[in-house]
């Protein structure tokens, strides 16, 4: 079948392989949201006079069939195809004639590549917030349940201050629900229609953009034609930050937990199902996971570099430097999903030892307790800070739990504010969830079932 730009002239076999490269492999996990855009796009020829009756009602059903295929993993992109629009384009062609020759009026492969990306990463950032707030809802959750375990607190990874495993757990919390500010920022920045900006500067055409958006679910159409093509890239780009931060997140997460799981701290014990071993050591109980998770993070930023630095000296208008930004994104997106899937597997089964981080409450811990009550007795501080220093052979054992209960102040080991976290935590959960529904809806009565423009896996 011909390339949607074939003309009178054979392409170089050399120049096919070096063009395509692994575009129409990254492609297979598009073709789910082409077609929905491609329904869609189909309606709105057909309002505008472009389709007849029988011609939309076939396309629908050609399309609906294409879905069906390809959830079976039946639909089959060859390199030939160079990507998913088309083999969807010449697989209408084939089954339909006329009617499929008409799909690509008034578009380009721009903004029907753009649209692709938009659906698909839609999905993604709806189910990367569940999974980031389940996470977050764990770590609430094992701190609640830990509030007043004592921990040592570290600066510089040296003894400094009276803390609790749920003030260590709770810190990772807030800052996942602080990154989901980021996250839908990113969610806001994408949720735009760019259909009908065609080849960057539209076209001659009663193109009817609004109704387009608003039978994809889209909040709004991306109103300037060379604008949506300049954002390419762009878009993805901050997507992909937002989920660096969240990696970042894990990042700092996962190292503790492998410092702190030490032997020779032994605060907390890893599950032994997420846990390798040694090919010659019998006895290694290997944190690779979380190693992993500390690498992918670097993995994430420099994903997120790379489609950076592909866009950044680029004109405007469209250039096919652009087709080097999907398939960091696809991967960037995919890792972060998973990444957080698998934290929240190993904070869901990690053990606490209670008595291991009782053993860290060495009587120097409470030095700045010991100063800060000199402070009330009207003791300059820096005169209470130099005495307590000079005298540290002198500190006495306390009760490392009052210690803990003593500090007061919002956001302190007394007083964790876990009830604010668990508000934001109801309070975007159940905005996700009406967001999933509307998006769900929408689909729904596009093609008449229920679909999922985002999956975890390749196909």
């Amino acid at each position: 079948m011909a390339k949607l730009w074939q003309k009178n002239s054979e392409l170089e076999a050399l120049v096919e392989r070096f063009t395509v490269g692994d575009d129409y492999a990254v492609d297979r996990s598009l073709v789910a949201a082409d077609c929905v855009a491609s329904m869609a796009h189909a309606i709105m020829l057909y309002k505008i006079g472009i389709l007849g009756d029988r011609e939309l009602v076939d396309l629908k059903y050609a399309l609906v069939e294409i879905l069906h295929r390809d959830e079976k993993q039946e639909f089959v992109i060859h390199p030939s195809d160079e990507d998913c629009h088309t083999a969807i384009e010449n697989y209408l062609v084939k089954s339909l004639g006329e009617a499929g020759k008409k799909i690509h009026t008034g578009r380009s492969r721009n903004d029907q590549v753009i649209a692709a990306l938009r659906l698909f990463a839609r999905g993604f950032l709806l189910q990367f917030q569940k999974a980031c707030l389940d996470l977050a809802a764990l770590l609430h959750g094992f701190a609640a349940r830990h509030s007043l375990v004592p921990m040592p607190g570290r600066t510089h990874m040296q003894i400094a201050m009276p803390s609790s495993v749920g003030l260590w757990a709770g810190a990772f919390c807030e800052e996942m629900l602080d990154n989901l500010l980021l996250i839908d920022a990113a969610y806001t920045l994408n949720n735009a229609s760019p259909l009908g900006a065609a080849a960057s500067y539209g076209v001659p055409l009663p193109l009817e953009r609004e109704m387009v958006a608003e039978l994809l679910g889209f909040e709004r159409v991306q109103n300037n034609v060379l604008y949506v093509n300049n954002s390419r890239g762009k878009v993805e780009a901050v997507i992909l930050d937002a989920v660096e931060q969240v990696m970042l997140t894990l990042s700092k997460l996962a190292q503790d937990m492998i410092f702190f799981s030490l032997p020779e701290f032994g605060y907390f014990s890893l599950p032994d199902e997420v846990c390798t071993g040694s090919s010659i050591m019998p006895q290694k109980k290997n944190p690779d996971v979380l190693e992993l998770i500390r690498a992918r993070a670097a993995t994430l930023s420099s994903l997120s570099q790379q489609v950076k630095a592909v866009i950044r000296s680029l004109p405007s208008g469209y250039n096919r430097d652009f087709q080097e930004t999907k398939a960091p994104f696809v991967q960037g997106i995919r890792l972060g999903m998973i990444s957080v899937r698998v934290m929240e597997l190993v904070i869901g089964r990690l053990k606490v030892h209670r008595e291991a981080l009782a053993a860290g409450f060495r009587p120097e811990i409470y030095a700045t307790d010991y100063a800060l009550e000199l402070v009330r007795q009207g003791v300059p501080f820096r005169d209470a800070y130099r005495r307590v220093a000079a005298d540290l052979d002198s500190l006495k054992q306390r009760d490392p739990v009052q210690a803990l209960k003593d500090k007061s102040s919002s956001g302190t080991t007394g007083n964790l504010g876990l009830e604010k976290s668990a508000a934001r935590i109801s309070s975007r959960l159940e905005d996700l969830a009406a967001e999933q529904r509307r998006v769900n809806e929408k689909l729904a009565a596009l093609t008449g079932f229920e679909l999922e423009l985002f999956s975890p896996q390749d196909p």
